[in-house]
């Protein structure tokens, strides 16, 4: 079953080549996934990659082809007259004429209601698809069930939702993808999936839950698990993959040119895989902040959380970006000074210095 409509490419975790893009890969992946059947192109305007969709996709296929979906992100302004702004700038840099599916990017309730009715952006994009402008409006999210039921229920007009789902976050409670899921599922919107191998951390093959899996199936790969666990879902139109080599397109045009959903005994599989992964030993780390007063101001939690994942599914993929937003906020592990304030703040006694000096090593 040729399920390639399904499949977004993702326009998040480019490779880079230098300072910039290699577009010379990205044309490349762009090129397979469209002459197999792929269509859905999704980026934002906090991604700066409008401009390599443009350069990759329209100014070398036909518009026919493709569709484009982009996020107008309420976080970034300081007020409501920077939204035609934000607009213009995505669809100029997009080069399109309209735009297929626009998004208010991740909202939450709060956000929904002090920004999305407060300043008039909904009004705003329900205005862009009267006109033509835009084909699709919907929106993208991270926040719970209560808040998505909120929304959905205010603006039961949105064509679809963006979602963070995944086999590993299906019962997080952090993320509640289950929960989430239901609520869309009650409001019968289609649904496009975000992070279904969860920034690639979910595509390693060498791990003990992967081992798992490929007992019950060794012909596939890891990723192709966590795609058909998510696209398989009741009621999902696009699961989206950040793709970031040549090699995962194969992989995913693979898993979608003939798709099979998952079979019980499979989900089975998956089942057991998330208990080895709950079940891998972690740093204690409680965010109790008793070691924010870092002389090197490290964000001390915000690094023990990525060490945690990399410890977890043994991959630097997704991880390393959230060190580097650790490292922008805060401070790189390597300005570490072993004073041991840390440690002797820590109420878990955590051995927090040698983690730190192992994240440099990663990534400085």
């Amino acid at each position: 079953m040729n399920e390639m409509k399904k499949l977004g490419f993702g326009f998040m975790r480019l490779p880079r080549k230098g300072e910039g893009f290699d577009m010379a890969q990205i044309n490349k992946m762009v090129d397979a996934f469209i002459e197999n059947g792929g269509e859905h192109f999704d980026t934002a305007f906090v991604y700066r990659t409008e401009g390599a969709v443009n350069e990759s996709v329209v100014k070398r296929h036909p518009r026919e082809k493709f569709k484009v979906a982009t996020k107008l992100n309420l976080r970034v302004m300081q007020s409501e007259k920077e939204i035609p702004d934000q607009f213009r700038s995505s669809i100029t840099d997009l080069g399109v004429d309209y735009i297929d599916y626009y998004m208010l990017h991740g909202l939450d309730a709060k956000t929904s209601a002090e920004r999305g009715e407060g300043w008039g952006a909904w009004d705003f994009i329900k205005a862009l698809k009267a006109k033509g402008t835009v084909k699709n409006i919907g929106f993208s999210f991270h926040s719970t069930p209560a808040d998505l039921e909120e929304i959905l229920t205010k603006h039961p007009y949105v064509d679809f939702v963006q979602l963070q789902i995944n086999y590993i976050d299906w019962e997080n409670p952090k993320v509640e993808s289950r929960g989430i899921y239901e609520v869309a599922r009650k409001h019968n919107v289609p649904i496009f999936i975000m992070e279904p191998i969860k920034g690639g951390m979910l595509a390693s093959e060498d791990n003990p839950a992967t081992a798992k899996l490929k007992e019950a199936n060794p012909g596939v790969s890891a990723a192709s698990w966590a795609m058909r666990y998510a696209a398989g879902l009741e009621g999902v139109a696009v699961s989206l993959s950040g793709m970031s080599t040549f090699e995962q397109m194969q992989d995913n045009i693979k898993t979608f040119a003939d798709f099979k959903p998952l079979s019980k005994d499979e989900l089975a599989a998956v089942t057991r895989a998330v208990e080895i992964f709950q079940s891998i030993p972690r740093i204690g780390c409680t965010g109790c902040n008793y070691c924010e007063e870092c002389p090197s101001k490290i964000l001390i939690p915000s690094m023990l959380d990525a060490y945690n994942n990399y410890l977890v599914y043994n991959t630097t993929n997704n991880i390393e970006h959230a060190y580097r937003m650790a490292s922008h906020w805060g401070a790189p592990a390597k300005e570490c000074i072993s004073c041991n304030a840390c440690e002797q703040a820590c109420p878990q006694k955590l051995e927090i210095v040698p983690v730190l000096k192992k994240l440099s090593e990663l990534f400085d």
